[in-house]
């Protein structure tokens, strides 16, 4: 970013591109004022892809095996007997589709993740595909349960965390979510849709939508969604016991304020099984400064009314009220940019 000489910055074409491509966050339908907490469903695109294959320097995967390796019961998790491969496999059939040269899911059910160099078949045999692999992978699959190391090979091979949704019930007998923005996915496990969602501020109508969203992401349509939020945790993983809640120093100007602040989303996708009355949910989180999300004035303008509508509880929730006033007047000398570029 740089600045004309009204003091206002020049708004550069990368980070534009980043948000659109590198980071599938769709702004301008996710960022609507009045802030409101809703489904926010919308069916997703003929030939849209839901997954995104991690590489070796991905942050993703930095961060999900220093969870896995370290603290697997946090992000692993399911009800018992529920049987999990049906779905696993159908998630896998499809990251396999949409990305053949980094996974493949063999007809006898072993799952080869090409990027990483490894391999798990359905009895949780670990085998390296050449002697280049990186061993700290291999030896935080071996370190599991057999019955998680292919899912974990799964989530490692990915960007995205997973989770399975109950239709019949409404809810999640099995998680697989390193990465969770603010929530432990040991208190999400078994729970009914509404217990899921009792924390979230201004609830209302998502809870009482919860059944019906619950058949409608298991049935044959596929949909998307997206969540945001301003954040000072620059980092993917945002478990509450993992990353404990960080204040917002009172002392910081505006321009310092947005130096420290970060935009985190999250696009989440459902592949149904309506014969099962299942669903796999994947989310996938993205974090960028700020600035580099608001990459215009028109989108300064969207989160700047946004935030401003947001109610008190809101705020509290998503830990904003002390950030509020700056965070108000940053985004609004941001869009009153788009005034000053048009004045002679």
């Amino acid at each position: 970013m740089m600045m004309g000489t009204s003091g206002c910055p020049f708004f550069l074409a990368a980070p534009s591109l980043f948000l659109r491509s590198a980071m599938p966050f769709d702004f301008e339908h996710a960022v609507t004022a009045p802030f409101r907490m809703q489904p926010g469903l919308r069916k997703l695109a003929e030939g849209s892809v839901q997954f995104t294959p991690n590489h070796p320097a991905s942050p993703h995967l930095r961060e999900k095996l220093a969870v896995l390796c370290s603290q697997p019961e946090q992000a692993l998790q399911i009800e018992p007997g529920f049987d999990a491969l049906p779905a696993l496999h159908a998630a896998m059939r499809q990251a396999a589709q949409e990305h053949p040269a980094a996974l493949t899911l063999s007809s006898d059910g072993q799952l080869l993740a090409h990027a990483l160099g490894w391999s798990v078949d359905d009895r949780g045999e670990v085998a390296a595909l050449h002697p280049q692999a990186p061993q700290n992978i291999g030896q935080c699959l071996k370190a599991l349960p057999a019955s998680w190391r292919q899912a974990a090979l799964f989530s490692l091979a990915i960007e995205e965390d997973l989770a399975i949704v109950d239709g019949r019930r409404a809810s999640l007998p099995w998680l697989a979510v390193a990465l969770p923005s603010h929530w432990d996915p040991r208190q999400k496990i078994g729970r009914h849709f509404a217990e899921v969602h009792a924390p979230v501020a201004d609830n209302a109508v998502l809870v009482a939508a919860g059944e019906h969203l619950m058949k409608l992401v298991t049935g044959p349509q596929r949909w998307e969604r997206f969540v945001w939020n301003v954040t000072r945790h620059p980092g993917l993983d945002a478990h509450p016991q993992r990353t404990p809640p960080t204040h917002w120093p009172a002392d910081l100007d505006e321009a310092a304020l947005s130096q420290h602040t970060w935009f985190r989303s999250e696009r989440q996708t459902f592949i149904p099984l309506p014969e099962r009355g299942q669903a796999v949910f994947t989310i996938r989180v993205a974090v960028r400064p700020l600035a580099q999300a608001v990459d215009t004035p028109a989108r300064a303008q969207r989160l700047h009314d946004a935030i401003a509508s947001m109610s008190p509880a809101a705020l509290a929730y998503r830990q904003l009220t002390e950030a509020r006033p700056g965070l108000l007047r940053w985004l609004a000398a941001r869009a009153a940019c788009a005034d000053s570029a048009s004045t002679p």
